[in-house]
């Protein structure tokens, strides 16, 4: 029997599985036996919060790394042993968007694997949604530069890029470094650039608001310590 790899979405906070994730993903997970994941630790509690049919210490986790080989992943594929399935699981939202998966569904493609994605929160996707830009031309770059000077400019670039093309520009933070981020955002963009700031999507705390940069500028910044956060802007 053909094994296929199961494209599992992990929540974005400590929100009760049954708000994200469909009953027919979660038994699947449940039921599966290995898994590959970035940090084994996050995958065993993702696993603990929907249960398991077996116990956490018999399933399989094999640690995706930044420089894990290809030959590794094939390894990994090969081992399960026939009748079973693989799952793919992400630090946080769906695997392989944003997300280094994308080598594993690659080389399950290159093995004649099925692969099947399920649904459940994307960051990108939510805060794309709930924003109220374009959202039929968009770009997600990931995070910004780091350094000050590099950082403003690859912002007014982006923002040139959507003023052109009509295009949200979309992109990440670590969380202890929302509000340089956002300091910056509101430094560097136009006036009437409209930027939307989502934190913590899908859980209790969940905050979405989208303002003119001018407009922002009065009302100061969200609560969003410390917390996951998606930054979207559009140029008008």
């Amino acid at each position: 029997m053909t094994t296929t790899l199961h494209l599992i979405p992990v929540g974005l906070g400590q929100a009760d599985p049954d708000r994200w994730l469909p009953l027919a993903a979660r038994e699947i997970a449940a039921a599966l036996r290995c898994f590959i994941a970035e940090n084994a630790k996050t995958a065993r509690a993702f696993l603990k919060q929907i249960g398991t049919a077996v116990p956490l210490q018999e399933i399989t986790i094999h640690t995706l790394r930044p420089d894990t080989q290809a030959h590794e992943i094939r390894a990994w594929l090969a081992a399960v042993p026939g009748g079973q399935d693989i799952g793919l699981v992400s630090e946080a939202g769906c695997p392989a968007v944003a997300d280094p998966g994308a080598l594993v569904v690659a080389q399950a493609h290159a093995a004649g694997l099925s692969v099947i994605p399920w649904t459940g929160p994307s960051s990108i996707m939510l805060g794309l949604m709930a924003s109220g830009l374009q959202g039929q031309r968009f770009a997600f770059h990931g995070y910004a530069p780091v350094k000050a000077h590099e950082r403003d400019a690859q912002l007014r670039a982006w923002e040139s890029a959507s003023h052109k093309q009509q295009q949200t520009q979309i992109l990440i933070e670590t969380p202890y470094r929302n509000a340089a981020l956002f300091e910056a955002l509101l430094r560097t963009l136009r006036d009437t650039t409209r930027l939307c700031v989502a934190s913590a999507l899908t859980c209790d705390d969940e905050t979405i608001a989208t303002r003119t940069v001018s407009q922002w500028r009065k009302a100061g910044p969200p609560d969003f310590e410390r917390k996951p956060t998606l930054f979207l802007y559009l140029a008008s």
